[in-house]
């Protein structure tokens, strides 16, 4: 049975209208990347996926399947907690190394801050794996760690390098939140995005079929909806590039034209100059030596590492210091 806990509903218009009101009177305009997975955004960046530049999502999923067994080899029973639920194809390899008569002893939560999203994630799995239990958290992972139950032993996976959404402090800030709720033998498997040639990279954000432009401006529909908005989607553009300096894709929504928009229910109207970007997401690359950064300055020690033969993407097994 699946018991999903409404957790969010106390505060997802809260949140939201705070963070956009920062975002949308600071000097460089943002939206958080959080508020494009809305159903249609999920489904959008599952096309994203499947799209032949953008290389993340089946790279990543070649090394799980590749590194599956040795992972779950020592995972009896317990827990495995997916943060920022999405498509189950990735959870699915992991289940599909325990055998059946073991499923009852574990027990998958997937925690997203979209309800739509994560009854899709679990969709089918009861069928499939007889015997798995299953509860849902609908939550924002990034400020709700302590909602999820902790009497069993953890594996929290955050697959897609989401980690990479994060600038380096508010990085490490979250992944230290992880690692304060580890108790002995929790483990984090994380994935991490290697940084690349630039080419490589602008041609994973700027699909030829124009799809993650559809997925950038959806943002925009989301604030429509829930603010009030009055965004006309036709007057941006989609505009993603590399930041060298900063080792970082950076994603904006420029404006095409002189503009202003009104925020209804924040009560504000934002001024826009032709050119003008908003910025909707960053994702960072790493090297491993970023990454082993990180993980030191969160309280973390690397236990394992698992790369393809490209080293494009890794994921990367940590467990807490001392642990």
């Amino acid at each position: 049975m699946i018991s999903t806990l409404n957790y969010i509903n106390t505060t997802f218009h809260e949140d939201i209208r705070v963070d956009v009101l920062n975002g949308m009177t600071a000097s460089q305009k943002s939206i958080p990347s959080k508020y494009f997975y809305d159903a249609r955004g999920s489904a959008l960046f599952e096309e994203i996926c499947r799209l032949p530049e953008y290389y993340p999502t089946r790279t990543e999923l070649s090394i799980l399947k590749s590194a599956a067994p040795a992972l779950m080899q020592h995972f009896r029973k317990g827990d495995i907690v997916e943060l920022g639920a999405g498509a189950n194809l990735k959870i699915r390899t992991l289940l599909d190394t325990v055998a059946a008569n073991r499923l009852p002893d574990f027990r998958y939560i997937p925690v997203d801050v979209s309800e739509t999203a994560l009854e899709s994630s679990v969709a089918g799995l009861l069928k499939d794996y007889p015997g798995l239990n299953l509860l849902g958290i609908a939550a924002d992972f990034t400020c709700h760690i302590d909602v999820i139950p902790a009497e069993r032993e953890r594996l929290f996976v955050f697959f897609g390098s989401t980690i990479g959404n994060f600038d380096e402090d508010t990085g490490v800030c979250f992944l230290r939140s992880i690692s304060g709720s580890m108790g002995k033998g929790d483990r984090l498997l994380l994935g991490i995005d290697m940084l690349k040639p630039r080419d490589i990279l602008e041609r994973a954000y700027n699909d030829s079929a124009g799809v993650t432009a559809e997925f950038n401006k959806n943002i925009l529909r989301v604030l429509n909806r829930e603010l009030g908005a009055d965004f006309d989607l036709g007057r941006f553009r989609h505009r993603a590039v590399f930041n060298e300096e900063e080792k970082r894709m950076e994603m904006y929504l420029q404006a095409e034209t002189d503009m202003s928009v009104n925020i209804g229910s924040l009560a504000i109207e934002v001024y826009l100059e032709k050119g003008e970007g908003i910025l909707t997401e960053i994702c960072r690359k790493f090297t491993r030596e970023d990454m082993e950064r990180t993980a030191r300055d969160a309280g973390l020690d690397v236990r394992g590492w698992f790369s393809d033969p490209k080293g494009w993407f890794s994921l990367v097994e940590l467990e807490k210091k001392g642990g």
